[in-house]
């Protein structure tokens, strides 16, 4: 049971981008054993607790994999790392350490190959390409033209303001143009809800 997990107040999503900064010393101890090794951690999306000092209390037990892509250190220690979501995951059993590291046992879920975009999903694909040119979403070289439905569906996933809730929904759904369906529900749900 060595996986660390990084629970954070985000659901991650494989091929999504994550710039985060490092101070704790227990999360610089874990990124320095990940760089030497060339492995990830785990990102889990906290239901219960805090980012910063103890544990998370409760956190989902579906995850995604973070690769880090590109890192620096500052003067002042903080590490600011670029991460990439690589592979799903479910928590099978988890142990706080000493240092309050949380890590994990974890079965890593299965991806569906990936399939071409279809007539259906131009609308989807539009509203990524819009999404792309806010300066924050450009800044992570996401967005854009998607290369097939896996990659479109975990983009709009990542990147549109859904409840934490519903992004643990989709990032639960194995098949894509299942996740694409699911999003296009969610996002009609929304303009219902939106004012006249």
């Amino acid at each position: 049971m060595d996986f660390p997990l990084f629970p954070l107040n985000t659901v991650l999503f494989p091929g999504c981008r994550l710039d985060l900064s490092i101070f704790e010393a227990r999360y610089l101890d874990m990124l320095s054993r990940c760089l030497r090794q060339g492995t990830g951690f785990g990102v889990v999306c906290i239901l219960e607790g805090e980012e910063v000092g103890e544990a998370a209390s409760r956190f989902a037990a579906l995850g995604c994999e973070a690769l880090i892509r590109d890192w620096q250190q500052r003067p002042d220690g903080v590490l600011e790392i670029r991460v990439e979501g690589a592979r799903r995951f479910r928590v099978n059993r988890a142990e706080v350490r000493r240092d309050q590291l949380t890590v994990a046992e974890v079965d890593w879920l299965h991806e569906v190959q990936a399939a071409p975009l279809a007539a259906g999903h131009a609308e989807l694909a539009t509203l990524l390409q819009a999404l792309a040119e806010h300066p924050l979403i450009e800044a992570l070289g996401m967005g854009g033209t998607p290369a097939d439905q896996q990659a479109l569906a975990n983009q709009l996933s990542y990147l549109l303001p859904f409840e934490a809730e519903e992004k643990l929904k989709l990032l639960a759904m194995g098949d894509p143009a299942r996740r694409l369906e699911h999003i296009q529900q969610l996002l009609e749900r929304l303009q219902g809800e939106a004012p006249a």
